[in-house]
């Protein structure tokens, strides 16, 4: 797997007939929209159709030259266009809610705005880059250094318990985690600059 920036996907995607291009952008921006969708409350289903709906609105508005990089990061122009899709999404959940609940004889209503949306984006979008550099550094480190990382970083277990599981000095393992921390920050710095 190639590490490709944001900034070389978007380069790439000013050739409209690009379908690799395109494929890789929907392939990194998908979950974070499908998981922030979910979050706003949406079925799993509605979730994949918002993150769908998303990505064809942000093809659209990017064929149109509306992206201008100067104005913003990438992130927080596709967390408008996420938001108000899940919105609408949101609103005709509600809309056909409320169609069966005056069927049925209530009035429910939930169409309700969750004030937390930004916040939930930008948890949502910072799961998903750290996922990318965690993946490029999985490829990068020996094994043995990468396992380590995982059962004290992700597992929780003690150095102690680490070294003797892998056959490692303990030093080894701190090592292990210094150097994956180390690649990820710096993977997370390029794809900040990218972006």
């Amino acid at each position: 797997m190639d590490w490709i920036t944001t900034s070389t996907i978007l380069q790439d995607l000013a050739d409209f007939s690009n379908q690799s291009a395109w494929e890789r952008f929907a392939t990194r921006f998908r979950s974070p929209i499908v998981n922030f969708a979910r979050r706003m409350g949406l079925s799993e289903a509605d979730a994949e159709d918002t993150a769908q709906e998303t990505l064809v609105a942000f093809a659209e508005a990017y064929r149109q030259g509306r992206y201008d990089r100067t104005k913003g990061r990438l992130s927080q122009w596709l967390f408008g266009i996420a938001f108000r899709q899940a919105l609408s999404e949101r609103r005709g959940a509600a809309r056909r809610a409320r169609l069966t609940a005056q069927a049925n004889g209530s009035s429910f209503g939930a169409d309700v705005v969750d004030d937390a949306a930004a916040k939930l984006w930008d948890q949502e979008w910072e799961q998903a880059l750290l996922q990318t550099c965690l993946l490029r550094a999985r490829q990068e480190v020996e094994p043995t250094t990468f396992r380590a990382f995982e059962l004290l970083m992700r597992e929780g277990r003690t150095p102690a318990d680490v070294a003797a599981e892998l056959r490692v000095p303990v030093k080894s393992v701190y090592n292990a985690k210094y150097t994956v921390l180390k690649r990820m920050r710096e993977l997370r710095a390029g794809i900040e600059d990218s972006v």
